[in-house]
């Protein structure tokens, strides 16, 4: 499959373009110049044609090693790994010596390009067409990504280009439908929205059928989702760089170089996943920019779509409030946590101070108890070789299932050790209990007098639960529920 790197300089519609021509809102769109600064993949369709797509930060001629120039090396590598670059100009703006300085990279890269007039919509961009011929990569063709117009010409200038690589995409004939992108749905859209809807399913109802229980998970199919989420400058892409082997995503000591969450395939022995490095997530009342708040609003779309969520605190200044409340959202969401302890190199007293972290672990996050910390440095590479096991440890529990003749034996254990409180002088009694459904572990108990259970006795019962049935750090959701009178009408 050929694949498409989308360059020019800052806003001027890359990342419109990636997300038309990607079939679904992946990337960030703001009025703000620069928000894209790591590379994003996804593939991409035009009809019947299926490619790669690369979105790119917006190419500046800067020097140096500061956070620009990081971004171009970022960018000169995805024009690398490219087979056709489409290079992008506004139309409306005309061509300006930005565009001519990168034309001219492009150039001497010896890749095919394809010359796009971006915001071409109405008539305001004629002026600017013409003026891209200047640039000498052939006739400009003229689109508006925002809108979605020009898209039939795009894929009559891309035709030629990739005569001889197989990428033709399901048609109508074949059952899935050959819409243009964005007037259809693009195939990979629905398995993002089973995951959507999985994670915004209503506590207690029905398991969703696309996220059926399985006793085995087949890998190479469907990858473990795995988000990376923490505080700003905790290490978060450091770390995904470290786990990959690449320098993948940017880096550096700048605060909130991260601004949309990332996915990379990636493999571990034998085992699939896809990793999102997300942005750092502040104190809510400090958030005051739009495009951080897009760019939180991301963060928490990769921690609802994801199945194991690893919780990066900074060793040297872990548990801050904010590391609390973004461990109990993960909860919330009920999705599977490992907590890493990153820049575990700069600790002193590194047994006292696991120990230290292991107390205050159960004793302010009472609702995960017994999640796994996993200590390492992403820096140096220290402590990897537990954080995967770790991982797809904590996988396992949180997709578990439980007979229910083993619960129900649980169900009276409990309650004979410590009975239900008397309500208004009754003594309530659990009748049965079974699992509702997994991914996290859910259960209903079912009693006459199920609403006059009070929280305390719940979270008893959890906490019994997690223990006999060695249930450790996955978020476990427990309902009362009273039986439906069969006479009722």
């Amino acid at each position: 499959m050929a694949t498409l790197a989308i360059v020019g300089r800052p806003n001027v519609g890359k990342s419109t373009l990636f997300n038309r021509l990607a079939g679904k809102k992946l990337a960030l769109v703001h009025d703000e110049p620069g928000v894209t600064r790591d590379r994003r993949e996804a593939d991409g369709r035009l009809g019947d044609l299926s490619f790669r797509l690369i979105d790119t930060a917006g190419f500046e001629d800067v020097g140096g090693d500061d956070l620009p120039a990081r971004m171009q090396s970022q960018t000169g590598r995805a024009i690398e790994e490219a087979d056709i670059c489409l290079l992008v100009i506004d139309a409306r703006a005309g061509v300006v010596p930005l565009d001519e300085i990168f034309a001219d990279k492009l150039r001497r890269a010896e890749k095919p390009v394809l010359l796009l007039a971006n915001k071409c919509e109405g008539r305001a961009g004629e002026a600017g067409i013409l003026e891209a011929y200047a640039l000498g990569h052939g006739d400009p063709v003229p689109i508006s990504a925002e809108h979605g117009e020009g898209m039939g010409d795009l894929y009559g200038a891309l035709l030629p280009l990739l005569e001889g690589d197989p990428l033709k995409a399901p048609t109508a004939a074949d059952g899935e439908g050959a819409e243009w992108p964005g007037m259809g749905r693009h195939p990979d859209a629905r398995e993002e929205d089973a995951g959507a809807e999985h994670a915004r399913e209503e506590d207690g109802g029905e398991p969703d059928a696309a996220w059926a229980d399985e006793p085995l998970r087949d890998w190479s199919a469907r990858p473990l989702r795995l988000a990376v989420v923490g505080r700003p400058n905790v290490g978060k892409s450091t770390l995904v760089n470290a786990l990959i082997g690449e320098e993948r995503m940017l880096t550096g000591p700048e605060a909130g170089i991260t601004r949309d969450s990332i996915g990379v395939p990636w493999s571990y022995e034998g085992k699939s996943v896809t990793l999102f490095d997300t942005a750092g997530m502040r104190r809510k009342a400090r958030i005051d920019k739009s495009l951080e708040k897009l760019s939180v609003s991301d963060t928490l779309r990769a921690v609802r779509f994801a199945e194991v969520v690893v919780l990066l605190f900074d060793a040297t200044q872990a548990f801050e409030k904010q590391d609390l409340v973004l461990a109990d959202l993960i909860a919330r969401e009920g999705r599977s946590l490992v907590i890493g302890l990153n820049k575990w190199d700069l600790v002193d007293d590194k047994p006292a101070a696991f120990r230290a972290m292991r107390e205050k672990t159960d004793r302010l996050l009472p609702q995960v108890r017994g999640v796994s910390l996993v200590t390492l440095s992403g820096l140096y590479g220290d402590g990897l070789e537990r954080l995967m096991p770790a991982v797809f440890g904590a996988f396992d529990v949180w997709q578990t299932r439980l007979p229910t003749a083993r619960l129900n034996a649980w169900m009276a254990g409990a309650q004979e050790r410590h009975p239900p409180p008397a309500v208004q002088g009754r003594r309530i009694r659990l009748r049965y209990v079974t699992q509702a459904k997994s991914r996290p572990p859910t259960f209903a108990a079912f009693s006459s007098r199920g609403d006059k259970v009070p929280e305390s006795y719940t979270r008893y019962l959890i906490n019994d639960l997690r223990d006999c049935f060695e249930l450790p750090g996955t978020p476990i959701r427990f309902f009362m529920r009273k039986p439906k009178n069969p006479f009722a009408t």
